[in-house]
């Protein structure tokens, strides 16, 4: 990405006007989509993302990065428009479009009443694409769209008249950098979490692609619930766009992680067991774990998922490692398992009263149940996902 964007200062002198990069103006988006309509959205998301996020990093912070990371995008932007980053602890929404007309600012509802997915800033952004520039024209804040927007029901959108938005761009960053306890989001009620057989009877009805729109095909707290599960957006997404299961953990055993868990960094590998630990050549064997590389508070940790037991009375170990060899993981942290519907059950989780070498879950499964990890303190570019077993 281009770290030092090019800023034309023509038009309205408060108006950000920022060149498209070369690069991007001239690559289409190659991830796969269900409909032209949801290519042609991933494409002028790309575009503002990529001209907007170099903006961000430079004036800012170099430390400005996607939300929740960049793996995930197209499984937002097959369903929602607009992208999140998040700049130190504050998100901002970036919202692109090509109308010119500036007089009022729409933003899809899911970036306003989804507690995980709401932001601080919310950004218009105009994209010019065939004039090579994007022009970010306005903003405001999560509290302005909830008490002074306009809500249509029709298309799930929250209007704010321009004259209501803070036009002058520049006011942004002395805003973040002189106002840190500025309130500028509102209370949202969080969605109750679907039972599971319900999830997964709406992925399979929204997964024809025939259905363009699907955001609108079912009620707000239903299609809220379903995607603001980072693991049941995923499914819904590549369902959507044809694709096989992705995270089965028996399929990767046997051939390989799929290319969508390596591009989210998960890894096979054998572990040789000898000596002590095997009991006789038979033994003597590899025995397969998989591995997940992730950042918490700066530090490399492991996520490793290993059988265990007999091969008619298996279960699964999930372990929590510091990747560095003689490390800890600190005193505070924990491992946690769920039902794919973020339900607990006994013994799922492990916690570190003091530093220790590992935290680990060891748990049985029945055939196609899902399970759901998670740790805390949250690893960088966390996203719910489900494995099934």
């Amino acid at each position: 990405m281009n770290a030092n964007p090019t800023v034309f200062t023509f038009a309205d002198s408060t108006d950000l006007i920022l060149e498209i990069p070369t690069s991007t103006a001239a690559k289409k988006e190659s991830q796969l989509f269900s409909h032209p309509y949801g290519r042609y959205q991933a494409e002028l998301n790309k575009i503002c993302l990529d001209t907007v996020l170099p903006w961000l990093q430079a004036d800012f912070s170099p430390q400005a990065k996607v939300w929740p990371s960049t793996a995930t995008l197209p499984s937002f932007w097959e369903l929602v428009n607009g992208t999140a980053v998040i700049v130190d602890a504050t998100k901002f929404v970036l919202v692109p479009s090509e109308n010119i007309d500036h007089s009022e600012f729409t933003v899809p509802q899911e970036w306003v009443d989804l507690p995980s997915w709401a932001g601080d800033y919310y950004l218009a952004v105009e994209v010019a694409a065939d004039a090579g520039y994007v022009k970010v024209w306005g903003y405001c804040t999560h509290a302005q769209l909830k008490h002074q927007g306009k809500y249509e029901p029709g298309d799930r959108t929250y209007s704010l008249d321009a004259s209501d938005m803070i036009n002058d761009i520049t006011v942004l960053a002395v805003a973040w950098e002189l106002c840190p306890n500025e309130v500028t989001r509102t209370a949202i009620t969080p969605l109750p979490t679907l039972p599971q057989q319900q999830a997964q009877n709406l992925i399979t009805r929204l997964s024809n692609p025939e259905i363009i729109h699907p955001r609108l095909a079912i009620p707000f707290p239903l299609w809220g619930g379903l995607i603001e599960h980072g693991g049941w957006r995923q499914s819904l997404y590549e369902r959507r766009i044809g694709l096989p299961e992705q995270r089965s953990v028996l399929q990767w055993l046997q051939n390989g992680v799929s290319q969508l868990a390596a591009t989210v960094g998960w890894g096979r590998w054998n572990l040789q067991l000898t000596g002590a630990r095997a009991r006789s050549v038979e033994d003597r064997q590899a025995r397969v774990t998989l591995s997940r590389r992730l950042t918490i508070a700066g530090q490399l940790y492991e996520l490793l998922i290993t059988p265990q037991g007999e091969p008619d009375a298996p279960f699964w170990r999930f372990e929590l490692r510091n990747a560095t060899v003689g490390a800890a993981v600190p005193g505070g942290f924990k491992l946690r398992l769920l039902t794919e519907d973020l339900q607990p059950f006994p013994n799922n989780e492990d916690i570190a009263t003091n530093a220790v070498e590992q935290l680990y879950v060891e748990v049985a499964l029945e055939a196609g149940e899902g399970i759901v990890w998670e740790i805390e303190p949250l690893p960088e570019n966390y996203d719910r996902e489900i494995l099934k077993f």
